[in-house]
C-alpha cells in the first residue's frame, strides 16, 4: 500500500470533571487526510483544504507529529501529506489533535504498523505541543483509540479505553468565536483549594463509574467541573444559558468542550440529543452569531480508513 485516506474524527477532552485526563471520540465530524509514500525523505505537507494553516512541516501539527514518528524509524523514503480540514482551528473540538492523530495513524499504516496505539499517541502529543504549548493527549488519544479514553498518567503514558454506554449521545455548539488553547491555559489558576479538588475527584470517580456501568443517571450527577468552568466560561457566549436549556430539555449533563468555545451535551438517545440541538441553536440565531451544531454518537473505532 502505497498511499492511504482517512477519517480523522472531531473529539471532546475533558468531559466536564476529567481536565487534562478524559477524552471522548465524536462519529458525525471529522478531518479528511491523504497520505502516500514519497521517493524524498522526510514529510512534506503538499495542501491543506479548509483552513490557513502553515505547510511548512516544522510549523505544522500534522508534520511534527509524523516527523516524531519517522524519527524512531530507519526509514529510507518519505511522506506527502493532503488535510482536509473539517473542524474549524479554535473550535475546542480537536481540530490539531485531529491531525497530529491522522497524520501517525497513516504513516504508521503505510509503513506496516511497527507501532501501538499508545505510541502513535506519544507521537501525537509532539504535534499537540505546537498548537497549545504542552503535551496532552485528551484530544489524541480517544481520537486513536476512540470510544472514551482516560489518561491515568502522561510520565509515563498510561492510556485506558472505556468504551461508551450503547445510548450515549453528544450534541455540541460551536459559537464562530475562536478561543486559543494557550489562552484559555493561561486563565487557569496553578493551585486549587482541597475542598474543590474533592469535589472534583469525587466528580471524577463518578463519571467513570457511569461510563463502565451504563448508569445514566450517575454520569449526569457526575458531570460538574468545580475548577476550570468557572473560570474559562466567561468567554463563551451565553454559556450559562445554553447549559440550562441543554438541561432543562433533558441533556445529561452539559459543559466546555475542551477549551472551548464549543459547548457539549451528552443525552440518553438521539432524540434528546436532536432536541437539545435545536433549543440551544435558538440562542445564537436570537444573537445572530453564526454557529456550528453536530449530534454525533460516540465512534468506538477512532481514526477510519476510507
Amino acid at each position: 500500500m502505497n498511499e492511504i485516506k482517512l477519517f480523522c474524527p472531531a473529539t471532546i477532552a475533558n468531559i466536564s470533571c476529567g481536565f487534562d485526563v478524559l477524552g471522548l471520540c465524536l462519529e458525525a465530524v471529522g478531518d479528511e487526510m491523504i497520505i502516500r509514500k514519497s521517493e524524498i525523505k522526510g514529510i512534506k505537507i503538499i495542501k491543506i483544504d479548509g483552513a490557513e494553516l502553515p505547510l511548512e512541516t516544522s510549523k505544522n501539527v500534522a508534520g511534527v507529529a509524523a516527523l516524531a514518528l519517522l524519527e524512531a524509524t530507519d526509514c529510507e523514503f518519505g511522506f506527502e501529506i493532503e488535510i482536509y480540514k473539517k473542524i474549524k482551528a479554535g473550535s475546542g473540538i480537536g481540530s490539531s489533535a485531529a491531525s497530529a492523530a491522522g497524520a501517525v495513524f497513516g504513516v504508521n499504516e503505510l509503513l506496516g504498523k511497527p507501532f501501538s496505539k499508545k505510541e502513535l499517541v506519544q507521537f501525537a502529543m509532539k504535534g499537540e505541543a505546537i498548537a497549545s504549548g504542552s503535551e496532552h493527549a485528551d484530544n489524541v488519544a480517544p481520537a486513536i483509540f476512540g470510544g472514551i479514553t482516560l489518561i491515568r498518567s502522561t510520565k509515563p503514558l498510561d492510556v485506558i479505553k472505556i468504551e461508551s454506554p450503547s445510548e450515549l449521545y453528544a450534541t455540541v455548539i460551536h459559537p464562530q468565536i475562536e478561543l486559543k488553547t494557550s489562552d484559555m491555559r493561561a486563565v487557569l489558576k496553578p493551585e486549587v483549594s482541597l475542598k474543590s479538588a474533592i469535589i472534583q475527584w469525587g466528580n471524577l470517580g463518578g463519571l467513570i463509574s457511569g461510563f463502565y456501568t451504563s448508569d445514566y443517571e450517575l454520569i449526569g450527577r457526575s458531570l460538574h467541573d468545580e475548577i476550570v468552568e468557572p473560570l474559562r466560561g466567561q468567554f463563551i457566549p451565553k454559556f450559562d444559558l445554553i447549559k440550562r436549556m441543554a438541561l432543562e430539555n433533558g441533556a445529561l449533563g452539559s459543559g466546555i468542550s475542551g477549551s472551548g468555545p464549543s459547548i457539549f451535551a451528552l443525552s440518553k438517545g438521539v432524540e434528546t440529543a436532536n432536541r437539545i440541538a435545536n433549543t440551544i441553536g435558538d440562542v445564537y440565531k436570537e444573537m445572530n452569531l453564526p454557529y456550528d451544531i453536530h449530534v454525533s454518537k460516540v465512534n468506538s473505532e477512532g481514526i477510519k480508513i476510507l
